[in-house]
């Protein structure tokens, strides 16, 4: 293909997604509602007879409502777009290559969606901890805004954070660390992740630091005996 040709199929491909995400948007503002109890269910739980959001601003439904349906727009959208990218970019890749890919694809999505699960359940223990911290005499009137940027937020986070094993076993195939070396460098990755979930993590609460070093560690030296299986 020429240049040219690579162009209209990249515009191609990404008119495509657009639509698919205009389209999914559209979905989740009809179902806004569903989606925002799903999303307060762990504000529920920690308050069953009190968890109701209070707005400041005459914008801030509207602000709420656009940015639920963005969410659940990218969300729902998310396999289409991903099968776009794919076939844009399957014809540039040797037989060798998308055998390769497939996998790492599959458990990049599987990881992904494993740790925007693991936040939302984990996020009821450390809204209670974050509620709780400062002393009896506080009372809480949460606005939906900052709760559900935060819980996003974690989801988000622990979403990204859970394709960690993804690249350190993508980085022992082209060689650039081998798991002899991540072995022997395992006390100061450990360090190295506890702090990492320490520092990054968005609610600093106990909780979500170990919910997010703790897979963490399981994951790194579970790469290193992937890396030594493809290895071999």
């Amino acid at each position: 293909m020429t240049l040219a040709e690579h162009l209209a199929e990249l515009r191609r491909r990404m008119i495509i997604a657009v639509a698919a995400f205009v389209v999914a948007a559209t979905v989740a503002a009809v179902f806004y509602n569903w989606f925002l109890g799903v999303l307060q269910h762990p504000y529920c739980h920690v308050r069953p007879h009190a968890c109701r959001f209070y707005v400041t601003g005459p914008l801030d439904p509207l602000s709420l409502r656009v940015e639920m349906a963005a969410f659940g727009g990218l969300v729902l959208a998310s396999p289409v777009i991903l099968w776009q990218m794919w076939r844009f970019i399957t014809p540039g890749l040797r037989d060798q290559e998308k055998r390769y890919v497939v996998p790492f694809v599959l458990v990049s999505v599987v990881l992904f969606l494993s740790g925007c699960a693991t936040a939302y359940l984990i996020f009821p223990h450390a809204l209670e901890f974050l509620i709780s911290v400062g002393g009896p005499h506080l009372f809480e009137i949460l606005s939906p805004n900052s709760y559900l940027n935060l819980i996003l937020l974690m989801m988000v986070l622990f979403g990204l954070s859970f394709e960690f094993p993804v690249v350190l076993v993508a980085l022992e195939l082209v060689r650039v660390v081998t798991p002899a070396q991540l072995l022997h460098w395992w006390r100061w990755s450990v360090i190295a992740i506890t702090a990492a979930a320490a520092i990054f993590t968005p609610s600093s609460d106990p909780f979500s630091m170990l919910a997010l070093a703790v897979p963490l560690v399981v994951f790194y030296f579970a790469a290193i005996g992937v890396g030594k299986l493809l290895g071999r």
